[in-house]
């Protein structure tokens, strides 16, 4: 993991010595917005965006998902790094091309955007193949305007609407805390770098587990009569919990197996029409462990857990 500074890459791991051993994720930095009528001078095209994702990332998995969901899989072409991500970062090669102009590294995709540009180089990101450059790389954004903007020219879109207005208020108060503990909670358990900074995030990582046990106890789904855009935002990460961030990044105290409410949840996801076709874990395992040099220095893969996916209900 690195970072472009004034557009030239340097192999650097994220400092924690100020945060008092704390893992800090950056903001993105693309934040601009596809609109259905092109009001946002983005319009909503069929073939002129590119979506660049690694299968390990759960951020990038958002994305894939809404992909899927929304029938966009032939409206909006993607391609996917390779799994190991080393002192170069994001890398494409001979079997994960860059199909737009054929780089070898996802950094210079963001210098081709912004010659200058400062900052981490993550996935997921949406290219524009006319105008050449990054619109977006948040992946809270992202998910939305597949939701809603691309409505016209999707191709199969399977009509639910997954951040309706009559729940935005409590699917973005669901986000918040799982975002923050959990989605990036087993980050700044994996990352810390002092006793008392995992001490805190495994702490809040598993309050908001045993929250979600809680709210899931009598509903299928965390907002409303449908899943929703904050089940998918969840579901991620609850995918790669016993399988990497249990071990790989000490998240301990439990697996998700262990809260039955959310392992049978989780398995509903999982079982959801179409996101078994957006889910690699032996590539996403051989990222973490392979990468994550600082954890795992001899990036030894360990094999699976023995989890049945099969859905009970």
């Amino acid at each position: 993991m690195g970072l472009l500074v004034d557009g030239v890459w340097q192999d650097q791991w994220y400092d924690t010595k100020a945060s008092g051993g704390r893992f800090v994720r950056s903001r993105t930095s693309f934040r601009d917005t596809i609109t259905a009528d092109g009001s946002s001078g983005w319009p909503a095209e069929a073939g002129r965006y590119h979506l660049y994702v690694s299968m390990a990332c759960p951020w990038a998995h958002r994305a894939l998902i809404f992909r899927k969901l929304k029938g966009l899989e032939r409206i909006i072409s993607t391609s996917t790094v390779d799994a190991l991500m080393l002192d170069e970062g994001w890398t494409f090669s001979a079997d994960n091309p860059d199909p737009l102009h054929d780089r070898t590294r996802m950094h210079q995709v963001y210098s081709a955007a912004e010659g200058t540009y400062s900052g981490r180089v993550t996935v997921p990101v949406l290219w524009d193949k006319r105008r050449s450059t990054i619109v977006n790389n948040e992946s809270s954004e992202l998910i939305r305007m597949f939701n809603s903007a691309f409505a016209a020219v999707a191709e199969g879109d399977d009509g639910i609407d997954y951040y309706p207005q009559a729940l935005r208020a409590e699917i973005d108060a669901v986000n918040e805390p799982i975002y923050e503990h959990l989605n990036n909670g087993v980050y700044k358990c994996g990352f810390a770098t002092s006793q008392a900074a995992y001490d805190e995030a495994v702490s809040a990582l598993f309050e908001t587990l045993f929250w979600l046990e809680e709210r899931l106890a009598n509903r299928q789904w965390l907002v409303g009569e449908v899943p929703t855009e904050a089940d998918w935002r969840l579901f991620p990460t609850l995918l790669r919990f016993d399988a990497i961030y249990h071990g790989h990044f000490k998240c301990s105290i439990k697996r998700l197996s262990d809260l039955p409410n959310l392992w049978r949840y989780a398995r509903r996801l999982r079982a959801w029409p179409g996101i078994e076709s957006t889910i690699d874990l032996a590539h996403a395992r051989s990222h973490y462990y392979g990468s994550h040099r600082s954890i795992n220095p001899h990036g030894i893969v360990p094999p699976p857990p023995a989890i049945d996916w099969t859905p009970d209900d």
